[in-house]
């Protein structure tokens, strides 16, 4: 176990330092999710003996388990014994929402994540988590940014988001756990699979990785390159904007000079830099091609969540909803 403890801890100690000294400063205030899981635990204890001044745990009570109250205790009794400020959330989750149990309760969970004050937010996923996330995406027929899982880092509101746990394995995680003596709790909802999520976790990956035993990392690298893909689509979205913007509008002409796929990735571009919720692919294309088709007297217009897109005068608008 000796040799175990000092292999292990220092190099996973190591890989997160590495990742975090590019992107952060050691006195900046760091949030971390603390849910009481494994991976959660592992991370905040890393980030306790890494030597960051500032860091508070966040956890969030959902309601949704009779155990959730317990789960609470334990995330503050974890968080005195390291020294850590707690800040617990207690959310409702919108069941009637039309998203389906998983996605309400992530949605309700980011939410409380972004009333975070403060200079980052690290969330524990790691490999196995990223996988399962491609997993799911390309199953639902994503582009080329939901095949590319989870970014490492992004802006989350006035928060920078980031995963350091991403190409570490659960086993790893566990095994650092284990040599420190940790304690973590199991939520029981995560062997019910009759959610997708532990259904692909615990039936299709399983099954897939006896036929490919490195299923896991051809996933996670696939959606590294998914990433590349999707940073020069970005790029060239960018680019495209200079052409067609008119202060925060695009001119018609300009944009009907644009291939349909190309004109696509840049509406697409526009609505996630607007923090607007992107339309589902079918919707998106129709409303591209009236974008090219549509008589000088026709303003055609795509409704969504955060506002609507309408052209008038010449021009595409993005209104935001009052």
């Amino acid at each position: 176990m000796a040799a175990t403890r000092n292999n292990l801890l220092p190099n996973l100690r190591e890989r997160v330092g590495a990742f975090l000294s590019t992107r952060l400063q050691s006195d900046k205030q760091l949030w971390v999710g603390l849910s009481g899981g494994c991976d959660s635990v592992v991370l905040l204890h890393v980030l306790s003996r890494l030597g960051f001044a500032d860091i508070a745990a966040v956890h969030v009570h959902h309601g949704l388990s009779p155990n959730a109250d317990a789960w609470a205790e334990f995330c503050a009794g974890y968080c005195q014994r390291l020294g850590v400020r707690l800040v617990t959330r207690h959310v409702a989750v919108d069941m009637s929402s039309g998203l389906g149990l998983e996605a309400a309760a992530r949605a309700a969970r980011y939410a409380a994540f972004a009333e975070c004050l403060g200079d980052s937010l690290l969330l524990a996923q790691h490999r196995g988590d990223q996988a399962e996330t491609v997993l799911f995406n390309l199953l639902r027929g994503t582009g080329v940014t939901g095949a590319a899982g989870m970014p490492v880092e992004r802006r989350f509101g006035k928060l920078r988001l980031l995963r350091p746990l991403l190409d570490v394995s659960r086993a790893e995680i566990e095994k650092y756990a284990t040599a420190e003596g940790l304690a973590w709790i199991d939520d029981e909802s995560n062997a019910d699979t009759s959610l997708t999520r532990n259904f692909l976790r615990h039936e299709t990956l399983t099954a897939i990785s006896q036929r490919f035993p490195s299923a896991e990392a051809s996933l996670v690298q696939a959606a590294g390159h998914f990433a590349e893909a999707a940073g020069l689509l970005d790029e060239l979205a960018a680019q495209d904007w200079q052409l067609v913007c008119e202060k925060d509008a695009a001119r018609m002409p300009a944009l009907r000079l644009l291939s349909l796929p190309r004109l696509k990735n840049l509406l697409r571009y526009r609505l996630r830099c607007l923090g607007w919720q992107v339309p589902v692919a079918a919707r998106l294309e129709e409303f591209a091609r009236q974008l090219q088709s549509a008589a000088p007297d026709r303003h055609p217009e795509l409704v969504l969540p955060g506002g609507k897109m309408r052209v008038a005068r010449g021009l595409l608008c993005w209104l935001p909803e009052k």
